[in-house]
């Protein structure tokens, strides 16, 4: 009989403790946790493309592709930042909210930032969920001002080959006192289409004085694409000096090419032109990722504890103890 009573007041110790851990644990016989928490959200990849390009301002294409895992993260926020690369000052902001993810799959976020046509800026993405940062990358896009403005984008160009040079120079009539120059430019159509209406104007310059000593303009017959054509132009200049004849295209009043040769009147002196050019491309950066832990192993680190643990007792040792217990009771009447 006394063991009966011992083995009845142990399970009803048994019974007790499982209830007090239950009242004044949280989530002592809930669901485990990793049921509950939100899935797992970082940054896959960007791409960075101008969208539309104007005389003082690019708008820049970012697209944001964000992977997920696990169960449905609410709340889901980007953030997109535009920094000069040389002053480190911020440009441009631009937040977009993309709501729940769901699914183990990838989704792409686009987004719009519009920047200065100069220079070059770091473009840093942030990804929130709930308002707690969870992912950071960043990319460089350079030689914006290399993009040509949407009004001014024409194939037509001057023609720069080794025997066939951009401005060719002749002397149509000269005095002792005068010079007459045909200036053919050589332009050329790079495109798929027929070219569009454009002028193509030439100005010559003293060499020492740089002084306007004549120019001329005129139209361009339509070039069809792929061929080559030349438009002669006369200007008249004082003699025995030299001069830089500079060559503008223009497109509706918009310059799209220029180009530059000399021209020695002064049999004892000789000038040449500086053919070094800088040459300025768009250059975009490789995405960079900051690696972050998942929020998953920062739980474990912080609470010595598993996602998928339950603290107390849990449900089957409540259980077991009740059935126990109901067994001895049964027992103890019989």
């Amino acid at each position: 009989m006394d063991r009966t009573k011992t083995l009845a007041a142990g399970a009803a110790g048994v019974v007790v403790v499982a209830l007090l851990v239950a009242v004044l644990v949280p989530g002592a016989l809930s669901a485990p946790r990793a049921a509950t928490q939100p899935g797992n959200v970082d940054i896959a990849d960007t791409t960075i493309q101008p969208q539309a390009v104007g005389g003082q301002i690019v708008a820049l294409q970012v697209n944001t592709t964000l992977r997920h895992r696990g169960n449905p993260s609410p709340n889901v926020t980007v953030r997109l930042r535009a920094i000069d690369a040389e002053s480190g000052l911020l440009e441009t902001t631009r937040t977009v909210e993309v709501g729940e993810l769901a699914d183990d799959r990838e989704r792409v976020v686009p987004a719009t930032l519009s920047v200065a046509r100069e220079g070059g800026y770091r473009i840093e993405t942030v990804v929130y969920q709930d308002g707690q940062r969870v992912d950071t990358g960043r990319q460089e896009v350079r030689g914006l001002a290399a993009l040509v403005p949407e009004y001014a984008r024409t194939p037509i160009q001057f023609a720069d080959e080794t025997t066939l040079p951009p401005l060719g120079v002749s002397v149509q009539a000269a005095t002792e006192s005068q010079a007459t120059l045909d200036i053919t430019a050589q332009l050329i159509n790079r495109g798929s289409v027929q070219s569009d209406d454009v002028e193509v104007s030439v100005i010559a310059r003293q060499a020492d004085s740089n002084l306007v000593a004549d120019r001329d303009a005129a139209d361009v017959a339509t070039i069809e694409p792929g061929r080559t054509t030349g438009t002669t132009l006369t200007v008249s200049v004082p003699n025995n000096y030299n001069y830089y004849v500079d060559g503008v295209l223009k497109k509706d009043g918009v310059i799209v090419d220029t180009t530059r040769t000399a021209v020695n009147l002064n049999p004892s002196e000789r000038i040449a032109v500086n053919e070094t050019r800088q040459s300025v491309e768009l250059e975009v950066s490789d995405f960079e990722r900051d690696r972050r832990p998942d929020r998953d192993e920062e739980r474990v680190e912080a609470g010595g504890e598993s996602d998928s643990a339950t603290p107390g007792f849990g449900v089957p040792v409540a259980a077991l103890a009740l059935l126990v217990g109901g067994l001895l009771a049964r027992r103890r009447t019989a």
